[in-house]
């Protein structure tokens, strides 16, 4: 991915300093310890519920924890760091064009770097979630010692594939600027847990259908892709595949339980984005088809 020398973005975050990445793991009144984190993890890879979730359970205090400790910007040369805030960046040139294009504006999200543990609006957040969106403080947060879980637990390595996983998060940002995250939120609440998972999975497919308007747009603009970075994002969408990640952590594959959608999936709809370029061919919620 050609991305040294583009511009940087002033929205990220470093709190990689300020604590966390301990041993233990809080959250409200609760601590937990990483083993629990551990089970958490799993158990929302197979039975489909958001870890945090699942932490707020453990503890048995789901309250959500907001205060952060100040953040600065990035050291200048922390290459790892300089990439994240281009890709980020890169996002912010192509959705404040769409959203300006359709007559809104754009609020770019923040990205907090950190290490651990970190306090979110939606609850406390760890490394070994992943990268994750909270909507309630707008802002992408990501442990970059994920890039490493990507290439060698994963299997899938690549500058694209680490931008790929920061423009999904930023599109479940978009989702919810449009309105689209509230909606479902509300819907949830009248839905059985086999329903509300089937409406995840149509959530994060088209949270890959952004990523892959990002992808279009930012080539189309500045030439960013080299040969092999699409192959890197679609092997990337692969391994993170719900049927995928159970196969690997349990040896079964339960479909009712997916929330984020298949290998195959999650492919077709990266690629639709990627392809179109266009908001309107990421309507995962109307399509009979995924």
């Amino acid at each position: 991915m050609r991305w040294q020398g583009n511009r940087e973005s002033d929205n990220v975050e470093d709190a990689r300093d300020t604590g966390g990445g301990g041993g233990g793991f809080r959250l409200g009144g609760g601590s937990l310890s990483l083993g629990s984190v551990a089970i958490a993890v799993i158990a929302g890879w197979i039975f489909g519920i958001n870890p945090l979730t699942i932490l707020g359970l453990m503890s048995g205090d789901g309250t959500p924890q907001t205060q952060q400790a100040p953040a600065h910007k990035p050291p200048a040369d922390d290459e790892m760091a300089r990439f994240v805030s281009v890709v980020l960046a890169d996002t912010e040139d192509v959705w404040r064009a769409k959203f300006k294009q359709a007559g809104g504006t754009y609020r770019e999200p923040k990205l907090r770097l950190f290490r651990g543990s970190t306090p979110t609006s939606c609850g406390q957040g760890q490394a070994a979630m992943g990268p994750f969106y909270c909507p309630s403080d707008e802002k992408v947060y990501i442990d970059l010692r994920f890039y490493e879980v990507m290439k060698t637990r994963l299997g899938a390595p690549g500058d694209f594939a680490q931008a790929y996983v920061i423009a999904h998060e930023v599109g479940h940002h978009v989702q919810k600027l449009m309105g689209i995250t509230d909606k479902i939120e509300a819907a949830r609440g009248r839905m059985s847990q086999a329903q509300g998972n089937a409406v995840s999975v149509r959530l994060e497919l088209q949270a890959d259908c952004f990523a892959g308007i990002w992808a279009h747009d930012a080539q189309a603009a500045r030439q960013v892709l080299e040969q092999g970075d699409v192959e890197e994002a679609l092997n990337a969408a692969t391994q993170i595949g719900d049927d995928t990640l159970q196969k690997r952590s349990q040896g079964t594959i339960v479909p009712e339980s997916f929330t984020h959608g298949t290998s195959a999936q999650r492919v077709t709809w990266f690629k639709r984005g990627l392809q179109s370029g266009s908001v309107n061919q990421c309507d995962t919620f109307q399509s009979r088809e995924l």
